[in-house]
């Protein structure tokens, strides 16, 4: 198994992304991209949240 990824942000990368995620002007993909970024953030892993292409 290899090394978790996580990602670190800071408040203001934190508040783009949630706005990105609830934009109305916004592709599906890119939603669903920064509701991911900032789950890892949040401290779950890419098995909790379905990334591991199983």
């Amino acid at each position: 198994m290899g090394a978790r990824l996580r990602t670190l942000l800071n408040s203001s990368e934190e508040q783009t992304l949630f706005e990105l995620r609830t934009a109305t002007t916004v592709p599906q993909r890119v939603k669903d991209r920064a509701a991911m970024i900032r789950l890892s953030h949040q401290g779950m892993y890419v098995e909790k949240i379905g990334l591991s292409g199983n």
